[in-house]
Parts: C-alpha cells; structure tokens; sequence
C-alpha cells in the first residue's frame, strides 16, 4: 500500500515539472497588425501650398503730371471698359519760383537779353562786311573784263566775299540761338496761371473689377504714376510654391486638385509652366531652400469657384503619376533589407521574410512590381524582434 502510494506521488510530481517546462519553454505568437494585399487605383503626389491671382491685371497710371482728385471707385467696384470714370486729374500750374530762384531766374533774363544785343551787334557788323566785300568783288570783276586787273584779283575777291557770306551766316544763328535762350529765360519768369488746363477723365481700359487702389485721397502724381489696378476675378490662376527637386518632376501638362479654398468639392487645375529662375528661401528651421514657382490653370467651371479671388491661399495636390489597376502595399509594411525592399507575410500563423519590388512610391503606400499577390497577408509596422520564423497572431485577435 505505502509502494504504490509513494508511486502515484512520484507520477503525479513528474506531471508537474513537465508542465512547468513546457510553460517555461513555450514561445508565445507575437500580436501583430496584419493587412490584405489587394488590386487598385494608386497615384503619387506632391503637395503645395498655392495663392490665387488674376491672370490678367491692367495698371490705370495718371497720364500727365498733377493733382490726382480723391478716387471715384473702390476695390471690388465693377467697371465698364472705355465708360467708367475711374479717376480724374488736374495737370499741375507752372511753380511758383522763390526769391532765390526769381534771383537766378531774373540774372539768366539779363544775360540773355545782353546776348541777343551781342549777337544783333555782330549780325549787323557782318552784314555791312559782306556788303562792302560783294561791292568790291563787282568791281574788280569790271576792271578784268577791262584787262586792268589779272584773274588772280578777282580770285582773291571772290574768296574774300565767300568768306563774308560765311560770316554773316553765323552771325545770323548765334542771333536765333540768344533769342531762344531769352525766351526760356523769360518763360522760368512768367506767372502761372490759376488754370493750367481742364481735368482729365481717366476711364477703365477693360471690363472688370477694381483689385486695388494706389490713390485714394487726392494727391499730387507725377505722369505715370499707377493710380489703380483692374481685373476679372473670374479670370484666375494659381502659384504654387515648390522646392526645386520637385518641381523639376513635374510632368508637362500635370494635374492638380485645388484643397482648402473654402468651398466643399475639390477644384480640378492644370500646369501650365514651371518658371525658369528659382530663388533662395529661408524655411521656418533656418534652412537655405532653392524654390521655383509653379503657375496652374483652373479647369473647373468659374461657377464652381465663385468665391474665390485674388490672393486666395489654398492647397494642390499634383499628380506626378497614376495607376488604374495595380497591386498596392502599405510603406508602413515596407522596410529595406540587404538593399532591397521586403516584408514580413504570414502564411499559417508564420512571419515569412519576402524580398519584394517596389515601382512607384506615394505618401503612405507603394506599387508593387513583384513579390506578392493580391490576398497575401502583410505584417504593419513591424517590430525588431520580428524575424523570418516567428509565429504571429493577429493582434487583438482570439
């Protein structure tokens, strides 16, 4: 009795430590995320932030120099080409000179009445020179006709009176020249008058909206000086800001989809050129940036964007690349190993290392050229302690 008692306590404690050594031992499956690999539309963006602007904006400038009255039209004003007075403006008088320019005003007068006596004086001298030079020409002309003077005398004279001609001609210019500086002279002297002409009426170029007002209250304008700027909200377009690496894989005519202007549906935009020269940026971390502008055209109805106007933020998404039907994997199940892409597939509760080919690469997930089929199960986000052969179990799961 005491034998076969002490048998089954030895039996019953061996029992024991092989079930505390297979406790021990025994590999519990790590939980993991698991995602099913499946056929669909991918595509590969880039995202930009965007102002809107009219594409076509006409500068109204003052067209002489003036008093430019107070504006007649305000921003978002709608005006009518060639019949909407958008401004008005009143050539400016002659200035009124100070004493020190009167002064200098009044001694360049002097002078140049003192000129013009110089110049009549001289005029006049050389005007009697070639009288008494053309009467002795004619007479020894008479005397060689007569043989009593040589043709050498007459060549002499001739000379002599050519030379008087000559004289009289320069006299007679240096006179129109101290005439003209006396009238300039005389006209920095004259009064200005209370009104130096009538206003001008200033109209819109084209049919649109006023964008902007550079003259509001009346002020003195120089000719030229852009009073306002008019254009068709309607008509717009938008700038992209992009870094200089992406905007060089823009593809020609790419599309974009406009985000977060305000209205409820995506607008639908097209590239239209990507500008030659970029600039240097300095980004919000001190970073030296080289970024080039981007100029879309909005595709979409101007009635689907009714709201939208000039200066408008918004945000694009442009589609460097589309696939209808391609088998797609999470890049959250990707990771490079050996320099090449793989990832952990589960087959029978089993991690399973699989080298794979990636084509295209978007945000958050990849084309998968080779290495998988659609139905396969990929492990997410996967640990360091996951390797080939580790049994798994789906996380959260029974």
């Amino acid at each position: 009795m005491t034998s076969v008692r002490s048998v089954l306590i030895a039996l019953v404690a061996l029992a024991i430590a092989a079930a505390l050594v297979v406790v021990t031992f025994r590999t519990e499956p790590e939980p993991v995320d698991l995602h099913t690999v499946a056929r669909g539309p991918m595509e590969v963006t880039i995202h930009a932030d965007g102002v809107t602007r009219v594409r076509e904006v006409y500068e109204v400038s003052s067209p002489v120099a003036g008093l430019a009255q107070r504006a007649l039209v305000r921003v978002g004003d709608h005006v009518t080409a060639d019949e909407t007075v958008v401004a008005v403006v009143e050539p400016g008088a002659v200035p009124i000179l100070d004493a020190r320019s009167r002064a200098q005003a009044e001694a360049a007068l002097a002078e140049a009445e003192a000129a013009v006596r110089l110049a009549t004086s001289e005029l006049h001298a050389a005007q009697e020179v070639e009288r008494f030079t053309r009467l002795q020409h004619d007479r020894t002309a008479a005397l060689v006709e007569r043989g009593l003077v040589s043709d050498t005398a007459l060549e002499s004279e001739a000379l002599r009176l050519v030379a008087a001609v000559a004289a009289l001609d320069a006299a007679v210019s240096r006179r129109e020249i101290s005439l003209g500086a006396r009238d300039r002279a005389e006209a920095a002297l004259a009064v200005p008058e209370e009104e130096n002409g009538a206003a001008i009426e200033v109209r819109a170029p084209v049919t649109g909206v006023v964008l902007a007002i550079d003259a509001l209250s009346e002020r003195t304008v120089q000719a030229g000086t852009r009073l306002l700027s008019i254009g068709d909200p309607a008509d717009l377009e938008i700038v992209a800001d992009l870094l200089s690496s992406n905007a060089v894989r823009l593809p020609e005519a790419a599309e974009a989809r406009v985000e977060r202007w305000g209205g409820d549906t995506a607008l639908g935009a097209t590239l239209r050129r990507v500008d030659p020269v970029a600039r240097t940026d300095v980004s919000a971390l001190g970073i030296e940036e080289q970024r080039v502008d981007a100029v879309f055209d909005l595709s979409s109805p101007p009635e689907t964007y009714r709201g939208l106007g000039q200066s408008y933020g918004v945000r694009l998404d442009i589609i460097l690349w589309q696939g209808e039907d391609v088998i797609i994997l999470p890049l959250a199940a990707a990771f490079r190993e050996g320099g090449s892409w793989a990832t952990f597939v589960e087959e029978d509760g089993i991690a399973r290392l699989r080298r794979i080919e990636l084509g295209q690469i978007g945000d958050d997930s990849a084309e998968v050229l080779g290495g998988l089929e659609p139905g396969d199960r990929v492990v997410l986000h996967p640990s360091n302690s996951l390797e080939d052969g580790t049994a798994i179990t789906l996380r959260g799961g029974d």
